[in-house]
């Protein structure tokens, strides 16, 4: 770690005054809760708190002053016991316990009454106030994204996400889940500063493309090709959704892009949130190769009941 003085920027004449209004400067600029986006925040928020631990302390700036700890609060060690190699602490030097909950006159708070979270309390509402005890400040939420299948959404399923941070969690994705929808595992984010309640892991459910199924919050689009005959006649038709084929009455006369309505067809109920419609849109779709009878037909059509379906645009 780097020299306190140099990290809070201020002299070593700097009075305690002086070295907590740095501290108090650097704590608010580089909070995790303020700079959910630097990820060098954090790192930074870090190195002031390890850097005022030591000099808003007035017995450990003084060991520090006298060369007994190092950067970290840790005691430096000189010279050798005998020939056996064995290192011995130079007198007086101590290590302490990152603590931040106080202590008495003997504690490491010192005579200064050192205690970050004092400042936390100004900062942020964390330490003590009014003499009750107030939480210190929730760690950073952790975001990551798991992507499923259409069936594993609207069937319910368990996943495994990797985190930004590397670990991996396991998560029960509910049925009937939309796409983009947050699950939050609750103490699964970073560790709360000064001890505090770990931050939550937000976990973004991505839904994959279906080669049928357009997904449109809770709707399902399908586009069902059907035959010309069927187009002009009418009848019943198979329709694909999540939960099987289904019957659809198509109505004689229909034109293709025409949309139906199938209610209850799309993502299941989840919740308060009731199930979704599948919208099916209809393609008049003529056969892969004709015959000289359907393009006579055709023909006659044509010179007996010519129409022109694109008056209306041109």
């Amino acid at each position: 770690m780097r020299d306190p003085y140099t990290v809070l920027g201020v002299p070593k004449s700097a009075g305690a005054d002086e070295i907590k209004k740095a501290f108090r400067g650097l704590a608010k600029k580089f909070h995790p809760d303020q700079n959910k986006t630097d990820p060098k925040a954090k790192e930074k928020f870090s190195e002031a708190n390890s850097a005022y631990e030591i000099l808003g302390d007035e017995k450990k700036r003084a060991q520090f002053d006298r060369g007994e700890i190092d950067a970290e609060g840790k005691p430096r060690f000189q010279g050798f016991d005998g020939f056996g190699g064995r290192r011995r602490p130079q007198p007086g030097a101590q290590e302490y316990e990152h603590n931040f909950s106080g202590g008495g006159a003997g504690g490491p708070r010192g005579g200064a009454g050192f205690d970050p979270s004092d400042i936390f309390a100004d900062l942020f509402g964390g330490g003590r106030a009014r003499g009750r005890t107030r939480a210190a400040p929730k760690g950073e939420d952790i975001q990551g994204v798991v992507t499923v299948s259409l069936a594993e959404a609207a069937k319910g399923a368990s996943a495994r996400v990797a985190l930004s941070t590397g670990r991996t969690l396991d998560v029960t994705i509910p049925a009937g889940i939309e796409d983009g929808k947050q699950i939050r595992l609750k103490g699964q984010g970073a560790p709360g500063p000064m001890g505090g309640e770990p931050g939550d892991a937000m976990i973004t459910v991505r839904i994959a493309k279906h080669p049928f199924f357009k997904v449109e919050g809770r709707d399902l689009r399908l586009d069902l090709p059907i035959a010309l005959y069927e187009a002009v006649l009418g009848g019943k038709v198979q329709v694909p959704t999540l939960g099987g084929a289904v019957e659809m009455n198509l109505p004689p006369g229909t034109n293709s892009g025409r949309t139906l309505r199938l209610r209850g067809k799309g993502l299941p109920a989840s919740g308060a949130s009731a199930a979704g419609d599948l919208l099916v849109t209809l393609r008049v779709t003529l056969p892969e190769k004709t015959d000289p009878e359907f393009e006579g037909l055709m023909r006659k059509w044509q010179s007996t009941n010519s129409y022109d379906p694109r008056k209306d645009m041109i």
